[in-house]
């Protein structure tokens, strides 16, 4: 080997995983607030105004509903992806670009800890 290195230290996996599980706890907590935001089912006391801004109310709110319906969606792909990241830390292919097959940067995984391919092959995507 001329000493490339084929994976990370299981000082740097721990510190990944460290990073991971706070993702996941944060997005989970988002996801509930998402989730109580579009499920909420209780007016907000429109009973009394006239019939033309109720309408516009309701139709706001379905609009606001479906909104936070799509990013609860995407918040519960970051958390499968999270998880999913935290599978390859303890099967040992975290960090490992799956088109390279070369070791994705230390500071790339910091910031997006579930990626799975490096700079050079997210580039030629």
């Amino acid at each position: 080997m001329s000493g490339v290195k084929v994976k990370y230290s299981e000082e740097d996996l721990l510190e990944f995983k460290e990073i991971i599980n706070k993702k996941i706890t944060r997005a989970q907590e988002d996801l509930e607030m998402l989730e109580g935001a579009y499920k909420n089912n209780a007016d907000n006391g429109t009973d009394d105004t006239s019939p033309s801004f109720k309408s516009f109310d309701e139709g706001s709110e379905v609009m606001n509903k479906e909104a936070n319906v799509q990013l609860a969606i995407r918040q519960e792909k970051f958390i499968r992806d999270l998880k999913n990241a935290l599978m390859r830390i303890e099967n040992g292919t975290y960090g490992i670009c799956r088109v390279t097959g070369k070791l994705i940067q230390k500071e790339r995984l910091k910031l997006v800890p579930h990626a799975t391919l490096s700079i050079e092959a997210k580039r030629a995507q």
